[in-house]
């Protein structure tokens, strides 16, 4: 298990490979296909967006309502291919990770690569238990999108696998591969 600060990722990416286990501390943010939508519109105005977008890491999640005692509700990972047509663009702005669950487009891939970049999966619905690790969460855009608003959330040890490396090493094709051949 490798113990990775968000602030790292870009410093050590060329060290992480698909299929290594990690605990992610730090900022993300949340933003799914909605806040994706407006987030583009935004910069095609050349207006400021919610978030720097260069170093950051951004959880595809609409976590639930909070409950008493809670910082958060249920946060676990949404498909991130939904997310693929504007992935391109944002990583080449600068974006570090993108945290979801699922495969990704060739665009996408290329574009990790490209640009030195990352791509975690999280356990799809363990979203009860992702909360735990979230220590504070923030709604900094589009608190009209409900759930899809753009949130900051602290996170502490959020375990996660490397999908998606930045020499294209991937674990959806390789473990495919692993299959086929037994």
């Amino acid at each position: 298990m490798i113990k990775l600060d968000v602030q790292q990722i870009k410093a050590l990416s060329s060290g992480l490979n698909a299929g290594d286990k990690v605990l992610l501390s730090g900022v993300v943010y949340t933003s799914r296909d909605a806040a994706h939508k407006r987030i583009t519109e935004l910069l095609a105005e050349g207006k400021p967006v919610p978030y720097d977008i260069n170093g950051a890491v951004i959880y595809y999640a609409g976590p639930t309502g909070t409950k008493d005692g809670m910082v958060i509700g249920s946060c676990g990972p949404t498909t991130s291919g939904r997310m693929d047509k504007f992935s391109p663009a944002f990583l080449d702005m600068g974006l570090a990770a993108m945290i979801g669950k699922g495969e990704r487009s060739k665009d996408v891939i290329d574009a990790i690569i490209r640009n030195n970049a990352v791509y975690f999966c999280a356990v799809g619905g363990a979203g009860a238990l992702a909360c735990k690790c979230i220590k504070s969460c923030e709604v900094i855009a589009f608190e009209d999108l409900g759930c899809e608003s753009v949130k900051k959330l602290y996170i502490e040890d959020f375990p996660l696998t490397v999908a998606i490396d930045c020499h294209g090493g991937n674990i959806f094709s390789e473990g495919r591969k692993k299959y086929c051949r037994l």
